[in-house]
């Protein structure tokens, strides 16, 4: 065998291989759009759901109900026990002067598994 014989091989082999990857990976872009169009519903708009959108009035977001000042010295007094305790100090050297509650915009899972680790170490 010569070796221009091996190259001419070589590069058979070569562009087999190359058309057999593309090929595999086209049917699997062609697999996954069908997966796409079969099962993905792309969800509807509450404008167009409605029949008449105009006339029907939506509710306003709800705000977040205020604390009453009976209960402003209770929460106080239990977030600067929390903070006391996390930090391992006494709360005699923390003064509160303001909280808000902050929204949770984690994802599902990830609130699961933040409640898990709090559930399981009680």
């Amino acid at each position: 065998m010569t070796i221009a014989e091996a190259l001419s091989e070589g590069l058979q082999v070569t562009v087999v291989g190359l058309a057999i990857v593309f090929g595999v990976l086209i049917i699997l872009m062609l697999v996954l759009m069908a997966f796409k169009t079969i099962f993905y519903k792309e969800p509807e708009k509450a404008a167009e759901a409605l029949p008449n959108a105009e006339s029907i009035a939506l509710p306003a977001a709800k705000a977040e109900p205020e604390a009453k000042p009976a209960d402003d010295g209770e929460l106080i007094a239990v977030l600067t026990a929390a903070v006391a305790a996390s930090l391992s100090t006494s709360t005699y050297h923390l003064n509160i002067k303001s909280y808000r509650r902050v929204g949770n915009e984690a994802p599902v899972w990830n609130q699961a598994g933040l409640e898990d680790v709090i559930n399981s170490t009680y």
